[in-house]
């Protein structure tokens, strides 16, 4: 009796190479977390970020990241806990967030992307410093659109603190998108990568 393929060889060597590819079994080490040191410290840890916001810091040199712990479930409906994308901070006389310096100022944009009079010099996951151009006096408020070159946009929020004796114009991001929020924290962290290899290799 002769039993009938339920896969044609090519499908089976396709399976095995899959099965076998280095690349596509690489997990994400800064997504997932393993938790050693006995189920009552994991218990603490999924009882805490399941209700409150947990965070795992990391020091070294003149700078900080802040981890956030999320509480994800898989597709069994098993719990895991999940590290976010870091805010990153630097130190000196008070901590304060890491400030991308752009090399070239961006274009604020409005929501039909075309660009304004608002050009980012430096951005962090907590404001922006912008120039002003065409004489305009700097808004209260703003929810504009930033798109660096080679990145999908971000949708902004700020709100005015200070002129700086520079000129240019302090803004604290009141960011009210978990999701561009994130977006933010990811732009900046791949910036920091590029600023300091070192640290990320």
């Amino acid at each position: 009796m002769q039993r009938d393929a339920l896969l044609t060889q090519d499908e089976l060597d396709f399976i095995q190479t899959m099965q076998h590819n280095p690349q596509l079994n690489v997990r994400d080490a800064t997504s997932s977390l393993l938790v050693n040191g006995g189920s009552q410290i994991r218990d603490l840890l999924t009882r805490l970020a399941a209700h409150e916001q947990v965070t795992i810091q990391a020091n070294f040199e003149n700078q900080q990241m802040t981890f956030p712990l999320h509480l994800v479930e898989d597709e069994f409906h098993a719990l895991h806990l999940r590290l976010g994308v870091p805010s990153i901070y630097e130190d000196g006389p008070m901590v304060r967030p890491w400030r991308l310096t752009l090399e070239e100022p961006v274009a604020l944009e409005n929501a039909k992307g075309q660009p304004g009079t608002f050009w980012v010099h430096e951005v962090s996951h907590k404001g922006v410093l912008l120039e002003v151009r065409n004489k305009t006096k700097p808004p209260k408020h703003f929810a504009l659109w930033f798109s660096p070159s080679g990145y999908e946009r971000i949708a902004l929020r700020g709100n005015f603190e200070r002129e700086t004796e520079s000129g240019f114009f302090a803004y604290e991001l009141s960011q009210t998108d978990a999701d561009e929020t994130e977006r933010l924290r990811q732009f900046i962290l791949q910036q920091h990568r590029l600023t300091h290899p070192a640290l990320h290799t």
